[in-house]
């Protein structure tokens, strides 16, 4: 048994396909197949069922791999804590960010971050909340900037700030007249929301108490950006709500827009999610660092106050 014949076997069941495994391994599939054949004939016991597809593992397969995992991140962490000593930062780090957060966070972290840490390969896509814990399980990234609590079993959450949510205001609403607002002062007919799937439209829901609302034309809008939003509220009267990250970078003019409201403010809660198993922690150690050297003091400094839920 060695470190490779596990690392392919964890490929195969990541990736449910032997060929893609092989490519994500930089082998060919021949050899892949060969070598976890091998471990197989050593072990007197089937890992994979080859007669399904996408592949699965079997019953016995499924704690192999598992234990697998374990293994793997245990060597990973003790390579990590020797390069550590010799004072060396390098590998992979995929991560997965949700798009209400990435154009906001991104041009603040990877410009340090690629700075700081040269030897690094940063890989980030962008990802939906439910695709990104899917990810996350499948040992496709390994970790993940969103909006928690999720309550996902398996999945550490590690909390990086909480950002306020504030209102982005039309001078024809009337809300534009307040110095606080309530959520009772939002009319639903006026208010623009992000398209299904987001959770930041979820947590506005929540927050404004929409659930009780019926079949309105502001639901039937599709926003796939929180830009768009803003732009929608510019040019055709209305309001919406952005977190606060969104308007760090507002004009003075965009600015007189905004309103909060009254205290407690409401907050949503940003964190850095890793599986339970997960490897490369000094890497994901660093990128939370970086995160939190590089927001704003304000954001950084908030409390928790009033979690808006998902």
């Amino acid at each position: 048994m060695t470190f490779t014949q596990l690392e392919y076997i964890v490929a195969v069941d990541t990736h449910r396909h032997f060929a893609e495994a092989a490519q994500h391994c930089y082998v060919t599939q021949p050899t892949l197949s060969m070598q976890i054949h091998k471990l197989e004939e050593e072990l007197s016991v089937k890992i994979f069922d080859r007669s399904k597809q996408p592949v699965l593992p079997t019953e016995a397969g499924r704690e192999i791999i598992e234990q697998a995992r374990r293994i793997l991140s245990g060597r990973n962490d003790l390579l990590e804590m020797l390069d550590a000593k010799k004072g060396i930062v390098n590998g992979e780090l995929r991560v997965g960010i949700i798009p209400t957060i990435a154009p906001y966070l991104l041009p603040l972290v990877v410009p340090a971050f690629t700075k700081k840490y040269p030897q690094v390969r940063l890989i980030v896509n962008e990802l939906t909340t439910a695709l990104m814990i899917s990810k996350l399980r499948e040992g496709k990234i390994d970790a993940g900037i969103l909006v928690t609590p999720l309550q996902e079993q398996g999945i550490k959450e590690n909390i990086l700030f909480y950002e306020e949510l504030l209102v982005y205001v039309s001078k024809n609403n009337s809300a534009f007249s307040k110095n606080y607002v309530l959520p009772k002062d939002i009319d639903p007919d006026k208010l623009w929301l992000l398209e299904e799937g987001h959770c930041f439209r979820s947590q506005i829901i929540n927050l404004c108490e929409l659930r009780r609302a019926g079949k309105t034309s502001h639901f039937e809008y599709e926003a796939g950006s929180l830009e768009t939003l803003r732009r929608m509220v510019d040019i055709n009267d209305g309001i919406t709500i952005l977190p606060e990250l969104a308007t760090a970078d507002m004009t003075a003019n965009q600015l007189k827009h905004l309103r909060s409201f009254k205290q407690p403010a409401p907050v949503r809660e940003v964190s850095l999610i890793v599986h339970r198993d997960f490897v490369k922690r000094k890497l994901v150690e660093v990128l939370k660092q970086t995160i939190l050297q590089v927001i704003p003091e304000k954001i950084r400094k908030n409390k928790k106050q009033q979690i808006v839920p998902i």
